[in-house]
């Protein structure tokens, strides 16, 4: 169930150095190993060119994009989402909203190839994916427009405060935090590709086969026990494996999916909230209305009011 969120932490005022667009504003933060810098604009404008030095990830804070990137069709690009821009790669910008007061930002990390390098050879000589053609890689353009998840716009906010503080570490610390970043970038990925589109990989994958178990049978008791048999591993196997490549547990992936069913059903106007909540595979209201309001941050049946307002 992929949700929009925001970095938690505020960016400063920019200071005012062009780029050769004169469009956008841009800070720049260097630190070992990467390049953080926050473009900012203040006025509607139309296929702005860009190039970025080095392999980037790039998330937007405020405001509408709308990118054009080569060999792809043009998209928006909205707050809580990212993207992956290739070294070099030319992007083209529309910015249709962009005004004084109510301006377009976008924040991006340009990585050295050596961090990224020794992070992926890292993890895939001492903490393997499950399938062996599945290696820790960073996706190529069909998976480079991606949904953030909390937890890689949690490492990006971080990433940013350690960028701007004057601690004598900060390299170090930013490094750390880097690296923790990569992770969570190719595990985000990993969720698009298996979670969203897991059935072209059903034969080839054994967490797309249990993930196309869960979706079909999300209203039934779902143990570990089953599904560590459908992935042929043991449970604690399969739970570690399952967290590393997607940075989630099983159990909560499931919770998710159904609370993105039970929203779903509470669409319906003549649904109530008990029957949504079996429906949906929870067997105690209490506990639904709950993880509900813990992950929506409103109660189900407060939900359905705004849905109807």
């Amino acid at each position: 169930m992929p949700t929009r969120v925001h970095l938690p932490a505020a960016v400063a005022p920019l200071a005012l150095e062009r780029l050769h667009s004169l469009v956008e504003n841009r800070t720049v933060y260097n630190l070992e190993g990467f390049e953080l810098n926050v473009f900012e604009t203040h006025r509607a404008a139309h296929r702005v060119p860009l190039r970025l030095e080095g392999l980037a990830l790039t998330t937007m804070l405020r405001g509408k994009k709308v990118m054009h990137l080569p060999g792809r069709e043009a998209f928006d690009y909205l707050p809580g989402e990212s993207v992956v821009v290739d070294k070099d790669e030319l992007m083209e910008i529309d910015f249709p909203e962009a005004c004084l007061c109510q301006p377009t930002q976008c924040l991006a990390v340009t990585i050295a190839p050596d961090t990224i390098r020794h992070t992926v050879d890292l993890l895939n000589e001492r903490y393997p994916k499950a399938e062996p053609h599945h290696a820790w890689a960073i996706e190529g353009p069909e998976y480079a427009h991606l949904t953030n998840t909390p937890e890689l716009t949690d490492t990006l906010g971080r990433l940013v405060a350690v960028s701007r503080t004057s601690d004598i570490n900060k390299d170090v610390l930013a490094g750390f935090t880097l690296q923790e970043l990569l992770v969570r970038l190719m595990q985000t990925q990993a969720r698009q590709l298996i979670f969203h589109d897991y059935a072209r990989h059903l034969t080839t994958h054994r967490f797309a086969a249990v993930v196309g178990y869960i979706k079909d049978h999300l209203s039934e008791n779902l143990t570990i026990d089953k599904l560590s048999a459908l992935a042929c591993m043991s449970k604690a196997t399969f739970f570690r494996v399952f967290k590393r490549e997607f940075g989630i547990t099983p159990v909560e992936y499931i919770i998710r999916e159904r609370l993105g069913e039970a929203k779903r059903l509470l669409r319906h106007p003549l649904a109530s909230v008990a029957e949504v909540c079996l429906r949906a595979g929870f067997n105690n209201l209490s506990y639904f209305q709950a993880l509900f309001k813990k992950y929506e941050g409103v109660t189900p049946g407060a939900y359905k009011k705004q849905l109807a307002a």
